[in-house]
């Protein structure tokens, strides 16, 4: 009952943030995309409900299914202030939420705090994911008093051994600190945010620690601890961090004696329709399984967001996801639907 009450308080939380405009876009969103399934009818005055905003491109760690890992180094780049801000500004009245996070590793960006706080202020809900390898206490403090709603700590084994496995040159004890940095300042600070959610990646590595996760979880006094499966590449011969425990394995084996995703992929996708990824560079990408920039609709450094998030590349993109879906590389590997 304990978590329970915990999600009903953040649900309560999340919800001060709507407004009737954005109930209204919301409706217009799902009405367009469900009036698309035969044709790419998108509504002209639609804008997403949600968006991914990257705060910086790389990442101090070098998990092996992660892309930022195998990126070029000199290119380096946290998300432009100003661009953000005049994302925000045109989006607001719309928006829901807003994501910092994409592929890098949020937290490497000092000005991090002062993205979320102007969403905030600027009534949208926020969250975002990180490894916590820096969230030391002056951060987190940061953290807390930012407004963030939601942080996800990605935590992927319960002793050092299995945890660096995947999470390549993090420590198992940044990460658990972390926790408690932010439990501490919330408890300070006297706020209810942001809500604590631990990640756990399921892995062939790690699922034998899951009954031990959820002992810690609950030892640091995290709001809710979540099992997830992994996206893995190169799995159709069965890739050897795929777990052994079905229901936390996004693939399984077809009769051809390849593995397949799960998920029936429909030409159709409602994160199309509702969402989209800011990256650091300012480029407006279909979504976070685009994780190399390969179909980007422009940039907002030089246009604004309706106008790049209705253009004729957008529009024929979703276009090409009613026609066939899998022709995708990306689309094979989503479980979205």
């Amino acid at each position: 009952m304990h978590l329970y009450f915990k999600i009903i308080k953040h649900t309560f939380n999340a919800a001060k943030y709507l407004s009737f405009g954005k109930i209204i876009n919301l409706s217009k969103l799902y009405f367009s995309y469900l009036s698309s399934q035969k044709k790419a009818n998108f509504h002209h005055k639609t804008l997403p409900y949600f968006i991914s905003v990257e705060p910086y491109n790389f990442c101090q760690l070098k998990c092996p299914e992660c892309p930022v890992s195998q990126r070029d180094l000199t290119n380096k780049m946290y998300i432009d202030e100003k661009k953000y801000q005049k994302v925000v500004d045109e989006l607001k009245e719309t928006l829901l939420h807003i994501i910092f996070y994409f592929q890098g590793e949020p937290l490497i960006n000092k000005n991090l705090a002062n993205l979320i706080n102007y969403a905030h202020k600027a009534k949208i809900f926020t969250s975002t994911s990180t490894n916590a390898q820096l969230l030391n206490s002056d951060k987190a403090r940061e953290i807390v008093l930012s407004g963030l709603d939601k942080l996800i700590i990605s935590i992927d084994g319960s002793t050092q051994e299995v945890y660096e496995k995947y999470r390549i040159g993090g420590k198992l004890d940044k990460a658990v600190q972390g926790v408690k940095n932010i439990v501490a300042w919330k408890k300070k600070l006297k706020s209810i945010t942001p809500f604590i959610e631990i990640q756990f990646i399921v892995f062939k590595t790690n699922e034998h620690q899951m009954r031990d996760m959820k002992r810690l979880a609950k030892s640091l006094h995290a709001d809710r601890l979540v099992f997830k499966t992994a996206q893995l590449y190169d799995f159709e011969n069965r890739h050897e961090l795929l777990t052994s425990i079905n229901k936390y394995a996004r693939y399984k084996m077809g009769n051809d004696g390849k593995y397949h995703i799960k998920n029936k992929l429909e030409n159709r996708c409602l994160r199309l329709w509702s969402g989209a990824v800011v990256n650091a560079n300012g480029d407006l990408v279909p979504c976070c399984f685009d994780k190399n920039t390969n179909y980007a609709f422009g940039n907002i450094g030089t246009k604004d967001f309706s106008t790049v998030w209705h253009n004729k590349k957008a529009s024929d993109f979703r276009e090409s996801i009613l026609q066939n879906r899998k022709q995708y590389e990306m689309c094979r590997n989503c479980t979205s639907k």
